[in-house]
């Protein structure tokens, strides 16, 4: 048997439970004073106060010395775009002239942009530079993430896509939830009949996706200038009769009805919702929907901010992710992102580690086997270069991440 102790850690701070925390529960965390923790074959068998443990417990352990310092669960990033060719650095100049996204988007740029180079990328291409921006997150403190397609908008390319993120799934140490988002704009060759290319997602696409199990879940991308409501709906209900799970990119820029969409399908999750008003909002804390929300790309495009602490008052469950990707957020920082939460969102720093944490591990599907450190969950944890929550988020721009542990096993360890 393969152990591992984590001893003299100053402070442990994590959530509890398997299913997702909302309203005040959210910033509701257990926090142990001089901590340590023991993994079993990638396990955590304990985790609690270290004048408690019986030590003998741990003999022939690997032994890591936390130094004193806080220890949370391994971040997750429940929604990046990190598959990808290409990038659209060259559109600075025209954001800089007041070009918006739909701007660049009917410009033939944007995510049409980098379609163009994601078709021309070969699998291997792609799944090569996608390890080192998994490897970049785990540097980071991330242990396990989203990837979504949408970069395809064709048979072979989604599921081109859909393979590098299998192979990665295989391969890669971290865990991985695989999002088919073929619905993420018109591609060029059905620019003037949009419904054709709903049908061509219908009727070809998302049956090869679900015949080769290749993701769990079903997106969209419901906003002025990509698909409309009722294409949205036939699109993830298509989805849902093949097994997959529904998520929307929903009031990004426009509130179009994405929010009560999620709600009436029964979408695990809404993403964005940067514009979100009340009654979509009403409507998600009624269905019981996750809100997947993505400062940093508020911050990168200058916008507005998701009313993030309305949804805690009204019991919305509230994720933190990157939105990883080329256009609207170059940056896969998700420690970036939780300083965001703190200072534009005002979400407390227990509710911000939950939202990185727990919340995120259930929008991922993964609540059952991370985002706790709790006996019974998997062994991912970080050792942090700080004594508190606090500090974490009071420092935005630096990587406090010193030690990852995933399955029980060092997978980082800052030099």
């Amino acid at each position: 048997m393969e152990k591992t102790l984590v001893q003299n850690i100053g402070l442990l701070c994590t959530p509890l439970g398997s299913s997702v925390h909302a309203g005040e529960m959210q910033g509701q965390m257990e926090k142990i004073p001089q901590a340590c923790v023991l993994m079993e074959d990638g396990i955590i068998t304990y985790a609690g106060s270290q004048a408690d443990f019986p030590m003998e417990k741990a003999q022939g352990a690997q032994v890591i010395d936390a130094k004193g310092s806080l220890v949370t669960p391994g971040l997750i990033d429940a929604h990046t775009h990190l598959v990808f060719g290409g990038w659209r650095q060259h559109e600075i100049p025209l954001k800089l002239a007041g070009a918006g996204y739909l701007d660049i988007l009917r410009m033939g740029g944007g995510i049409l942009s980098t379609v163009r180079h994601t078709r021309e990328a070969s699998e291997e291409e792609l799944l090569e530079r996608s390890e080192g921006f998994l490897n970049e997150m785990l540097s980071m403190g991330v242990t396990s993430c989203e990837i979504k397609s949408g970069y395809g908008l064709d048979l072979e390319n989604e599921l081109k896509q859909l393979r590098v993120i299998k192979k990665l799934q295989e391969t890669h140490p971290m865990d991985i939830d695989a999002t088919f988002l073929g619905a993420h704009a018109v591609p060029e060759e059905y620019k003037e009949d949009p419904d054709g290319y709903v049908d061509l997602l219908v009727d070809k696409i998302l049956p090869a996706v679900a015949e080769e199990k290749l993701a769990r879940c079903c997106d969209v991308f419901c906003e002025t200038g990509a698909f409309d409501v009722p294409q949205s709906r036939k699109v993830l209900m298509a989805g849902k009769t093949l097994g997959l799970v529904p998520r929307i990119h929903a009031d990004e820029i426009d509130a179009i009805g994405g929010a009560q969409l999620s709600a009436e399908v029964g979408a695990l999750s809404a993403e964005h919702l940067i514009a979100s008003n009340e009654e979509g909002m009403q409507a998600m804390a009624k269905g019981g929907v996750i809100a997947d929300l993505l400062p940093a790309t508020s911050f990168y495009l200058d916008k507005t901010f998701a009313p993030a602490r309305r949804m805690v008052e009204l019991g919305i469950p509230v994720v933190i992710a990157s939105d990883f990707n080329p256009g609207s957020c170059p940056s896969l920082n998700l420690p970036f992102a939780m300083n965001l939460g703190l200072l534009r969102y005002k979400l407390k720093p227990e509710e911000v580690l939950c939202a990185v944490t727990l919340n995120a591990a259930c929008s991922v599907g993964m609540g059952d086997k991370v985002g706790t450190v709790e006996a019974g969950k998997q062994g991912d944890l970080v050792i942090w270069d700080a004594p508190d929550l606090d500090m974490i988020l009071y420092r935005f721009g630096s990587n406090l991440c010193r030690t990852v542990i995933k399955k029980g096993r060092v997978a980082h360890e800052k030099g």
